[in-house]
């Protein structure tokens, strides 16, 4: 790969210059001392030597550098083209010591990040790797074990049959379930999922998650309910089957997570003129501080012991996370360990339409 070059001047000629005025200045004494009365000859020598002395100043200064320094740089810039950093093979190579320093010091600031960054997305890849392959290994040997036994000769009872074949298809069903969620997650994140945005009332909306999750709260006796009895409709915009997924996750999560007999409380909030929050809180464990900021990861659970007596695929937050920042809205979680738990989220508010003016 040829290298652009280009040279600095600027150490040989002060240089030159010091030594020339240096040198000048003691000649110039020196001939004062011994020719006091000659002071045309003074003035005249001394403008003759003191060009004759920067010149040849410069030139040896220059040719040394080139040959010890200049050298010595390009090497460093040969070393670092290796690395293909397009910040300093795509310029001009400066032999200036300080721009140098300067571009040397912020090209290693900028390999550190990217290895950290690297770093990073790694451990991120093994352990979303890790977590796909025990979401997935669960139910396939949940299956595996049933079909394994009916083929061993437990197919001849019918009665174990039927309940065998039954539980190996909820476990097909859960495989089908976490790769419906991987899915949709690609989709939100590289923008193939088109959302629908409609206008809709919220309070209806939620009503009619809460029917649906009715019989699930029940079994562990929570009670689901508004923040306030006096809440009125209100409608917003978005993609209305999106964001019913969002409530069943966000509220789904609350009763799975929530203490045996507790509630579970859904808020609606005029934010702004333009946006509304919706909050879901609960009364459960919550959750420790250091384990907040990974909650909406795939497949993170702060529940490290690996049950899935709860079920689901570990991907509920994440699924809300995406959906909501698709719509150009914020989520947010604020929990503390022992008390409880509220997410909650921004919508944008469905523009009331202008009453027509009486003439």
């Amino acid at each position: 790969m040829k290298i652009n070059f280009k040279k600095t001047y600027k150490f040989a000629i002060k240089s030159a210059l010091y030594i020339s005025l240096f040198t000048t200045g003691f000649v110039l004494l020196l001939l004062n001392i011994f020719y006091k009365n000659q002071l045309k000859y003074q003035v005249g020598f001394g403008i003759i030597f003191i060009i004759s002395v920067y010149i040849f100043s410069f030139l040896v200064l220059q040719y040394r550098v080139e040959r010890f320094i200049y050298r010595r740089v390009k090497k460093i810039y040969d070393e670092v083209s290796l690395l293909e950093s397009t910040t300093l093979i795509n310029q001009p190579i400066t032999t200036d010591m300080e721009t140098l320093s300067r571009e040397v010091k912020k090209f290693a600031t900028d390999k550190k990040l990217e290895i950290e960054m690297l770093e990073i997305r790694e451990q991120y890849r093994r352990e979303f790797l890790g977590n796909v392959s025990h979401e997935l290994k669960t139910p396939l040997f949940t299956v595996q074990g049933y079909v394994s036994t009916l083929l061993d000769g437990a197919m001849d009872d019918k009665t174990i049959r039927k309940k065998y074949l039954k539980r190996a298809e909820k476990g097909v069903e859960r495989l089908i379930y976490i790769v419906e969620d991987l899915d949709m997650i690609t989709k939100l994140e590289s923008g193939d999922l088109d959302l629908n945005i409609t206008e809709f009332n919220i309070v209806e909306l939620l009503q009619n998650v809460f029917d649906l999750l009715e019989m699930k709260a029940d079994k562990k006796k929570i009670k689901l309910a508004f923040e306030s009895k006096n809440l009125q409709s209100l409608l917003v915009k978005g993609d209305k089957d999106r964001i019913q997924q969002v409530l069943e996750n966000l509220i789904v999560n609350s009763i799975k997570y929530g203490r045996e007999g507790g509630l579970t409380e859904v808020g609606v909030v005029n934010l702004t003129k333009k946006k509304v929050l919706i909050r879901i809180s609960d009364n459960g464990e919550g959750v420790e501080k250091q384990n907040i900021p990974r909650l909406f990861e795939r497949f993170y659970r702060v529940d490290k012991s690996g049950t899935r007596s709860e079920g689901g695929s570990g991907l509920g937050l994440a699924i809300v996370k995406h959906i909501i920042e698709a719509h150009k809205e914020k989520v947010y979680v604020e929990s503390e360990f022992g008390i409880g738990s509220e997410f909650s989220f921004t919508l944008e508010k469905a523009q009331k339409p202008q009453k027509p003016e009486v003439k």
